[in-house]
């Protein structure tokens, strides 16, 4: 397990082991590519992120991600895969979040990309991500770190 602080400096345990935190998280967070790729989205108002969100009512953690994916970039995922889940203690309360890794198969233009300016394609995620105002909180903790290792480690070797 990791365990670090993020953005705001609450305390965020993340782990690769299945749904160690909670069989049903609430909230979902999508690292996508397409066509080798990074598919990501512009927040309106914290900036350039992968996409996810909220589970909905009735509706699984893996199809919030697919649902996600097409509601904020336009990307209809062809592979979804489990990468980990993190836990994140904070003043508002905890967030539990299933993290996943999503191939595309492709892209279809949305009427509205709700919350977001829809998709942002970048050959590469930027190193200084960290330091980059463009980039959303959600982006400048070890969770992006972690979760890029691995499935550069075990997807895209």
């Amino acid at each position: 397990m990791n365990t670090f602080r993020d953005y705001y400096n609450n305390v965020v345990k993340l782990t690769f082991k299945d749904h160690f935190f909670s069989k049903e998280p609430k909230h979902v967070w999508v690292i996508c590519n397409y066509r080798d790729k990074w598919l990501l989205t512009r927040h309106k108002d914290r900036g350039i992120e992968f996409p996810g969100g909220k589970v909905e009512e009735g509706e699984t953690a893996e199809q919030a991600a697919i649902r996600e994916v097409m509601e904020e970039t336009g990307g209809a995922v062809g592979q979804l895969n489990y990468v980990g889940q993190y836990h994140v203690s904070g003043k508002g309360g905890t967030v539990i979040k299933n993290v996943y890794y999503a191939i595309i198969d492709e892209l279809i233009d949305q009427p509205t990309y709700f919350e977001t300016f829809g998709p942002v394609l970048l050959e590469a995620v930027p190193d200084n991500v960290q330091n980059n105002s463009k980039y959303s909180f959600i982006m400048k903790d070890d969770v992006l770190t972690h979760c890029m290792k691995k499935i550069m480690r075990e997807y895209r070797s």
